[in-house]
């Protein structure tokens, strides 16, 4: 505490040393001035060079360091006067009071002017230790950007057209408040028809181009847009396609549509038309700078004095709104990802009656959103009050001046109504260009997130070339050991091997959470294991070609999905030319022929979606048939003897045993239908724990003769309350 005090104390010190230092320094400029002891110009820059150098020499005394916002406002401070001074005499020829003769009030505009200065340096460019993090941030903003552009280059038509278009529809808006100074000119003083109508025809015209080529640009760029987007959406869909199981199990459904309907949306707008008003902006800026040079040079210099200052309230402007609109966005997703686990999941809401609380879920992510817009439109409320403040007060500085032009002679009238038709685009021409382009970095904030799905790589790689034109369909688990990547530390395969022979029947048996299901799910390559390896006729299945490979290994899982459009279009899912006849087989095999023939459109009856408008055994046996149409050389067979009746599950089994030289795996809590298998694997700890024929097991009394056992013995437990109810 008391090092705290003595630090301040010697703070405040060093500042009113300098003060007193400075002070007479500038007495004394001032004396040397009014004596021409130098002459009134070199007096000012001697007293600058002094000035400087002895409030330096103060500083490194009183503090020890110096940083570089403190040089930096000590040289600003120091040579601010003789800049003043010295750029009046060369523009008016006239000498200011504070030139002529000392006094606090200029010493105190000097060091508020100086002190502006270091604020508006400090925050465009600071020396912080977050002035890295920051220019990494716009540094990765700038390579994202340039990304987006390069993935526009096969538009570039598009581009260059509406290119061509906005150069002149520029052009052309230019030359309209010359001709309006020029028709005010010409009925002010003597009026000449001839002059007059030239004036009105010409800004007649160029009226009409600046618009006919406004339009011209907007529709282009708009197409340019259009094709970008459609591009984008296909590619991130695509990517996201391609990613692995896991990658699904750790992003929100929510995010990914997010993403894929909104991002894509907002990074082919926002860069592209943020392209155009900058080009157009810029080029506008640099023709109204033309003109009125042309009209005024000391009002044009009077105007641009503004621009610090618009520089300065807008970068603090970017600063917050740019952090609130990332912070809206990342909360949209949030909201989105809600409302489709509402709807994906109406059921368990309707049956646990939580619809009350879903809707608050609901409510509270809406209001997350409308205050985080609510602050950043205060941000914006804000920003435009300074912003019409800051032009409202150059406006009434030019028009004063432009009075006392007008009554030297320097100016006409219709001159200085085109300065201020200029000037007010101009001021608006420049707030754009210092907050388009940090607002053209920001927006690709939604691209970045694009991207980053874009360039993901599977963990799961899809890379393998191998397409052999015989496959036997022998399966070989070597040692796998295996943890979900959402729960590494949890493993559920521990040293597991298993080989499946080809042309018969395996069953994995055992208790739920065990394994069962894992093995499936890595048999289709949803995950890779972290140790061990399966074969495929004793090559790797990452050697395979990921195309081949699924066509050779299909899969029926326990609950049946099925996608929108007709019964013929699911169970010919994926193969294009699959042939009516081929489907109507397959559906045989499956038993589900005989329903689909009754329903109204036969094959061609949609399924609803989801398979909304199918019971579950309906949805099961379509499913069925959608993998034995691929004539698969592995077929598996997870848990779906649940959703089958006991005439459609004797028919399933007769269809697989037509297929005498297919591989065949089936994990089921029935042990019933699996008593026929060629080999029964009891799985357990996520291990092997024993493995034969039906009757070798039970005569073994080992785990699959006591999960037999107690398998029937609650079966007739149930039978028995079933009985006494009845």
């Amino acid at each position: 505490m008391a090092g705290n005090t003595a630090t301040t104390i010697h703070k405040v010190v060093a500042l009113a040393s300098a003060v007193c230092v400075d002070l007479c320094l500038f007495y004394a400029s001032a004396l040397a001035a009014t004596r021409s002891v130098f002459g009134h110009l070199a007096a000012l820059w001697v007293s600058a060079a002094l000035r400087c150098l002895a409030l330096t020499v103060v500083t490194l005394f009183s503090l020890g360091d110096v940083k570089p916002l403190l040089i930096r406002f000590i040289t600003v401070h120091s040579v601010l006067p003789a800049v003043f001074e010295t750029g009046t005499k060369v523009l008016y020829h006239e000498e200011t009071p504070c030139g002529l003769l000392a006094d606090l009030r200029c010493w105190l505009m000097c060091t508020g002017a100086s002190l502006a200065a270091a604020l508006f340096w400090e925050i465009t460019i600071p020396d912080t230790d977050g002035a890295a993090a920051g220019e990494e941030t716009q540094q990765k903003a700038r390579k994202l950007f340039m990304r987006v552009l390069y993935m526009y280059k096969p538009y570039y038509r598009l581009l260059l057209g509406g290119l061509v278009f906005l150069t002149l529809a520029v052009v052309c808006e230019m030359f309209i408040p010359f001709y309006t100074g020029r028709i005010i000119d010409i009925l002010g003083s003597q009026y000449q028809a001839n002059e007059f109508i030239s004036a009105v025809l010409f800004m007649g015209l160029y009226s009409v181009g600046s618009s006919v080529c406004a339009g011209c640009r907007g529709g282009l760029l708009l197409c340019a847009i259009s094709v970008f987007t459609c591009r984008v959406k296909v590619m991130l869909f695509g990517a996201l396609t391609k990613q692995e199981v896991g990658f699904f199990e750790t992003i929100k459904t929510g995010e990914i549509t997010s993403r894929l309907s909104k991002d894509t949306t907002l990074m082919g707008r926002t860069v592209c038309l943020n392209v155009n008003v900058l080009l157009r902006t810029f080029i506008k800026t640099l023709g109204m700078i033309y003109f009125m040079m042309n009209l005024s040079w000391k009002l044009t210099f009077l105007v641009l004095l503004e621009t610090p200052v618009t520089g300065l309230i807008q970068n603090i402007y970017d600063t917050h709104y740019q952090r609130l609109s990332l912070a809206v966005q990342d909360s949209m997703a949030l909201a989105s990802e809600v409302a489709n686990e509402a709807v994906s999941g109406i059921r368990v809401i309707r049956s646990f009656n939580t619809e009350k609380h879903e809707a608050r879920r609901y409510d509270d992510r809406l209001m997350a959103i409308h205050k985080l817009k609510t602050q950043r439109d205060t941000v914006r409320a804000v920003y435009l009050l300074a912003r019409r403040l800051t032009g409202l007060g150059m406006q009434v500085f030019m028009l004063y001046y432009g009075r006392l032009f007008i009554q030297r002679g320097q100016m006409t009238t219709g001159k200085l109504v085109s300065f201020i038709l200029y000037q007010s685009d101009l001021g608006d021409s420049i707030r754009t260009l210092t907050y388009i382009f940090s607002d053209m970095l920001n927006s690709v904030g939604a691209a970045g997130k694009v991207f980053e799905y874009l360039d993901r790589k599977p963990q799961v790689s899809t890379d393998g070339k191998l397409k052999p034109d015989q496959l036997t369909g022998h399966i070989d688990f070597r040692r796998l050991n295996f943890a979900y990547p959402l729960y590494p530390n949890k493993i559920v395969l521990q040293d597991f091997s298993l080989e499946l022979k080809s042309g018969q029947m395996t069953a994995l048996v055992g208790p739920s959470g065990q394994g069962k299901s894992t093995c499936v799910s890595l048999l289709e390559r949803f995950y890779e294991p972290q140790d061990g390896e399966i074969l495929l006729d004793n090559e790797p299945l990452k050697s395979y070609d990921h195309r081949f490979l699924h066509q050779k290994i299909a899969v029926v899982n326990q609950e049946p999905v099925l996608f929108s459009g007709s019964i013929r279009d699911n169970i010919a899912y994926g193969l294009p030319d699959c042939s009516l006849d081929e489907v109507q087989e397959a559906a045989r095999k499956a038993n589900a022929h005989s329903f689909i023939m009754q329903l109204d459109k036969g094959y061609d009856a949609e399924v609803g979606e989801g398979g909304s408008q199918l019971s579950k055994s309906e949805r099961q046996r379509i499913c069925i048939a959608r993998a034995l149409v691929r004539q698969p050389q592995v077929l598996i067979l997870d848990e779906i003897t649940s959703s089958l009746d006991a005439e459609s599950e004797r028919k399933v089994q007769q269809a697989l045993a037509g297929c005498p030289n297919q591989t065949l795996l089936v994990v089921a809590h029935r042990l019933k239908t699996i008593e026929r298998a060629d080999q029964i694997v009891v799985v357990g700890d996520g291990r092997v724990q024993e493995r034969g024929t039906h009757q070798e097991l039970m005569d073994s009394r080992g785990s699959y003769y006591r999960l037999r056992e107690k398998l029937f013995a609650e079966g007739s437990s149930a039978r028995t309350q079933t009985d006494a109810s009845s």
